[in-house]
């Protein structure tokens, strides 16, 4: 058997219905699409969600949640991640940013008091917590809050 002398199982393929071509076709007359309606003109496009009119799910289904327009965003370093400016003793932000710790020297930056810190390190920052503050002072450092 070679690929040119392939052929279908007997009985697993059909003729396409040719519409329109008279009564003693079956499919005559209104080409088989029903008598009247949107379906039946020709151009007819209804998308997919659409609902005959009825009031569209995506419109339905109640949204949840609360967005506040007031949040205030800043960038999280923790002290553990301050190993990567050990070798300078004062950390501005954009030093921060140059160490590749923040994404953006614009928006503010708060250090948080995860990890330990073992070398003297004067560092400025928007906001810092309690445990951050007190682990850089420990190791002999000094945090200015802007």
């Amino acid at each position: 058997m070679k690929l040119n002398e392939l052929q279908p199982v007997a009985g697993s393929r059909r003729n396409r219905k040719r519409v329109g071509r008279g009564a003693g076709a079956g499919t005559g007359g209104t080409s088989g699409r029903g008598n009247k309606g949107q379906k039946s003109h020709s151009g007819n496009k209804i998308p997919v969600r659409f609902e005959g009119g009825q009031m569209p799910l995506q419109r339905r289904v109640p949204k949840f949640g609360f967005t506040n327009i007031f949040k205030k965003s800043c960038q999280i370093i923790n002290v553990a991640a301050l190993k990567k400016v050990k070798g300078k003793q004062k950390v501005e932000i954009s030093d921060l940013a140059a160490a590749g710790l923040v994404k953006s020297p614009v928006i503010p930056i708060k250090l948080l008091g995860k990890g330990s810190i073992d070398f003297p390190l004067e560092i400025t920052a928007h906001s810092a917590s309690k445990s951050a503050i007190e682990k850089i002072t420990q190791a002999g450092g000094v945090v200015h809050l802007l």
